[in-house]
This record gives C-alpha cells, sequence and structure tokens, in this order.
C-alpha cells in the first residue's frame, strides 16, 4: 500500500500535464498558414470546375477540410512579429454550402471562396517577401556568392560553329564570288572600282527587293484563291469572377447597373458589380485577359508592369475586397469615393 501512493501521485501529475498543454494554443507560421490556404483554394477551384461541367461532386469534403483547417481564430507568429486571424466568414460559407444542396445554387458561394483564399495567399505573399526582405546583408553576400558559382554564370565555352551560321557563311562567300571584281589595273588607274562594286551590289539587291514586293502584291490579284481570308472573330460570352456576361454587354452597361444597385439601397452589391465593369473595361482596351478561373489578384498582378495603372487598380481592388469579402458596412459615400477611384483609374490607361 505504501508504494501504491507515489504511483497515484505521478498519474495525476501526467494526467494534469496532458490536460495544460492540450489547452494551449500552438502559435503557426505564415509559411504553413500560407499551405492551407492554398490547397483549401485549390480544392475549392477543382470544385467548380467540376460543377461547372455538370459532373457529380461531394461539397461537403469541401466543407468538412475548411472546419478541419481553419478554427475560428488562428494565431500566427513570425521572428519579429505576431498576428491573431479571424476565419469566421470562411465559416459562414462552409455552413451556408450545407444548407444548399445544389450545386448550381453552391457555385456562388463558392467562387467567393476561391476569391477569399485567393486574396488572402497573395497578402501572406507580401508577408513573406517583407520577412525575406529583413535578412542581414552578410546573408545577402552569401545568398550573391553562391548565384555567382552556379553554372550559368561562369565564363561561356568557345561555341562551335552553328548549322545556320554555317550556311550564312557560305552564303556569303558564295556572294563574294558572284559579284565581279575591279581588276587590279583599273583600282590602280583610277581608284574607282571599290566604289563600282559597292554601287552593283546595292543596284542588285534594290531590284530584287522591288521584283519581291510587286510579285507579293500582284500575285494575289492574279490568283484571287491565294489571296489569304480574314475570317471575323466571334464575340463569346465572358465571365468575370463566376458572373456571366453576354457578348453585347459593355463596362458602360454594368456601371449603369451598378448606379441602379446603388439607388436601391444594395451598396455592397454596388460595389462589387462596378468592379466588374472595370474589369470589362480593360480588357475591351486590351490591357487584361479574361478567364474564367482568374480572381481579382490575379487580374491586378496583370497590370503590374504598368506603374501609373498599378497603384490606382490596388485601391479598388482593395475597397472591392474590404465591402465584399470583408462584410464591412457600406455607406454612400463609400460608393462615391469608389466611382471617383474607378474614374481615374481609367485615365491613367
Amino acid at each position: 500500500m505504501k508504494r501504491t501512493a507515489p504511483k497515484i501521485k505521478i498519474f495525476a501529475a501526467v494526467l494534469f500535464a496532458l490536460c495544460f498543454l492540450s489547452g494551449m494554443t500552438v502559435a503557426a507560421t505564415p509559411e504553413a498558414y500560407k499551405t492551407k490556404v492554398d490547397r483549401a483554394a485549390k480544392f475549392a477551384r477543382a470544385v467548380e470546375t467540376l460543377i461547372r461541367a455538370d459532373d457529380t461532386v461531394d461539397v461537403k469534403l469541401l466543407t468538412d477540410e475548411i472546419r478541419r483547417d481553419f478554427p475560428s481564430t488562428e494565431r500566427i507568429e513570425w521572428e519579429g512579429g505576431v498576428a491573431e486571424t479571424s476565419n469566421d466568414w470562411l465559416l459562414e460559407k462552409a455552413r451556408v454550402l450545407d444548407l444548399e444542396h445544389d450545386p448550381k445554387k453552391q457555385l456562388p458561394a463558392i467562387v467567393e471562396v476561391c476569391e477569399y483564399l485567393s486574396a488572402i495567399s497573395f497578402k501572406l505573399d507580401e508577408l513573406n517577401v517583407a520577412i525575406a526582405s529583413q535578412r542581414t546583408k552578410d546573408q545577402d553576400k552569401q545568398k550573391l556568392a553562391e548565384i555567382l558559382r552556379r553554372e550559368e554564370y561562369q565564363k561561356p565555352q568557345e561555341k562551335h560553329e552553328s548549322l545556320f551560321q554555317r550556311w550564312l557563311r557560305e552564303f556569303l562567300e558564295w556572294l563574294d564570288g558572284v559579284m565581279p571584281k575591279p581588276t587590279p589595273g583599273a583600282s590602280n588607274s583610277s581608284g574607282m572600282g571599290f566604289l563600282t562594286v559597292v554601287f552593283q551590289v546595292l543596284l542588285y539587291g534594290a531590284l530584287l527587293a522591288l521584283l519581291a514586293f510587286l510579285a507579293y502584291k500582284i500575285i494575289p490579284l492574279i490568283f484571287p484563291a491565294l489571296r489569304r481570308e480574314r475570317k471575323p472573330k466571334r464575340k463569346k460570352d465572358r465571365v468575370i469572377l463566376g458572373e456571366h456576361l453576354g457578348e453585347d454587354v459593355t463596362a458602360i452597361d454594368l456601371l449603369g447597373e451598378a448606379d441602379r444597385l446603388a439607388r436601391d439601397g444594395n451598396l455592397r452589391g454596388a460595389i462589387r458589380k462596378g468592379y466588374i465593369a472595370l474589369l470589362c473595361d480593360l480588357s475591351d482596351r486590351k490591357v487584361i485577359g479574361l478567364a474564367n478561373n482568374k480572381t481579382n489578384r490575379d487580374y491586378l498582378r496583370d497590370v503590374r508592369s504598368r506603374r501609373e495603372l498599378h497603384p490606382r487598380m490596388k485601391v479598388v481592388t482593395d475597397t472591392f475586397e474590404r465591402h465584399w469579402y470583408g462584410l464591412q458596412d457600406s455607406a454612400e459615400q463609400d460608393w462615391a469615393r469608389f466611382r471617383e477611384d474607378y474614374n481615374e483609374t481609367i485615365r491613367t490607361i
């Protein structure tokens, strides 16, 4: 009996330690959190593709993964910083998807989940870039030294003559043999032999170019069957952020619909419709290309090379994300400011 009491105390201490450790919250790193976000986004895009193809898909698998990987709040820590995330919006969308059993009615919510996860992934990429920029100068020098030791940065070896180079050299040698050369006597007596050869070469080259141009223009007139006909491109219906647009719908039409939504009090829907109008306008101006699987962040990356357009479009994109995904209350001044930013963005093109 005396040996049993110490064993009971040890068991109680171990049980208390396990309970205490289970209640502790283990913070995630930005890399681990981004891995979960990218995995969920890839899953959501696959579900969206299957629904659009009218294939059978169990949306419950997606919502179960969302609940498993994304608690209501989560702590993210990195060297020099910490943040608390809220996944309530994502969990609410999972609940809505579970209540709806028609895949076509589930599709808009799934598109919103894809866009939401893509926006989070983009923000995490920016955070990782900011963290990486804090490296010390010694680390940068070490990295530079490693890069310079790579094979592509070594002194290139002497290259052998390629087949095309050999053909070009042989053609130039043949051309040199065909063209007339001045006789030594004429060159010494007059000094104009070299200029005569150059003039003849230029004359023959211009004549050949003229003959080729005339053949290119005249032959299609003589033989109409050889004329290439351009087939008119048929416009197709477009899909922007999950919304189908007819071939005749313009950015002006979408902006007018957004104004109507704003007058009816649906300011959040007006901002979304206005953002779609902006993407439609940029597509009509050949600035971006539309695709069914592109998110708002993908379109923003498409204009990154345009120094004046990118900052203005980023302001409009951030406004759209705050009011559509962040469920921020929208007021009339928010819509008015969105319209001003819209016009400023178009003027930078």
